[in-house]
């Protein structure tokens, strides 16, 4: 399917007689991730699972995009498809988009899990790291000229930067830089769709503290937490995720 002038790697499983369902996966991830749950969702709802561009089979982007840049990419692939007032699942990544998407777009219903959007708090040090990293390729180039200083510079990434940013290739690195630093929270307030909640317990990389922050702030949401489970807790607690959304979609299903 071609989306903005990307080609645009989709699958579409279930019935036609169900209501939409959109699966966002996050970074660093595709569609195979949520191809379980797809599955459990088919017998009762249209599903859409597909690669965010610069992800999985999908072209990426060719400029920096943010997540104003794939919600108008979403936008665009529900106009495609004659989508009207989908349900959203947004895992990480994903749950930013789904959040910006619902604050501005009719949306049946949401379901946020282990998803991004609070900007996370930052010690000193990471400050330090950043400003010591800006003058480092700033100076660097000087003093060693410019085929050494690129070489140590990517050393110095490989090194300090995040697993995502050291998996990330060419242009998804500056939309990583860019979309990590986007705090949603002002946004939260304007959804009106109802809202699930889904985090496991251990995650690290967006804490239950961004959880409850984002239940304060969505008007109509809860949250479950799953003991005993991470950032991948739709992985972790696979069959506890598919009763839990089971009951929250039951009143959307084609016998509901």
């Amino acid at each position: 399917m071609i989306i903005k002038g990307l080609n645009i790697n989709t699958e579409t499983t279930g019935t036609k007689e169900g209501k939409d369902i959109i699966l966002l996966h996050g970074w660093g991830s595709n569609l195979n991730l949520f191809r379980a749950l797809a599955k459990e969702l088919e017998s009762n709802f249209n599903v859409y699972n597909l690669d965010f561009p610069g992800f999985g089979e999908s072209d990426a982007p060719e400029s920096v995009w943010g997540v104003e840049d794939y919600t108008t990419f979403i936008e665009s692939f529900v106009a495609q498809n004659n989508i009207s007032n989908p349900i959203i699942i947004g895992h990480s990544f994903g749950g930013r988009v789904a959040l910006v998407y619902a604050s501005r777009n009719p949306t049946n219903k949401l379901i946020l899990i282990d998803a991004a959007g609070v900007k996370p708090k930052r010690p000193l040090k990471y400050y330090l790291k950043v400003y010591s990293f800006k003058l480092y390729k700033k100076i660097l180039p000087c003093l060693l000229g410019s085929k050494e200083a690129t070489k140590r510079i990517e050393q110095y990434r490989a090194k300090a930067g995040s697993s995502d940013y050291s998996s990330a290739q060419g242009i998804m690195r500056s939309i990583l830089v860019k979309v990590v630093n986007e705090d949603l929270k002002y946004l939260m307030p304007k959804i009106e769709s109802p809202t699930l909640l889904i985090w496991g317990e251990n995650d690290t990389a967006t804490p239950v503290r961004d959880a409850k922050i984002m239940e304060k702030l969505i008007k109509n949401s809860g949250l479950v937490v799953l003991k005993n489970a991470g950032h991948f807790s739709f992985l972790d607690k696979a069959y506890d995720v598919n009763i839990i959304i089971d009951n929250f979609l039951n009143g959307d299903k084609i016998d509901g």
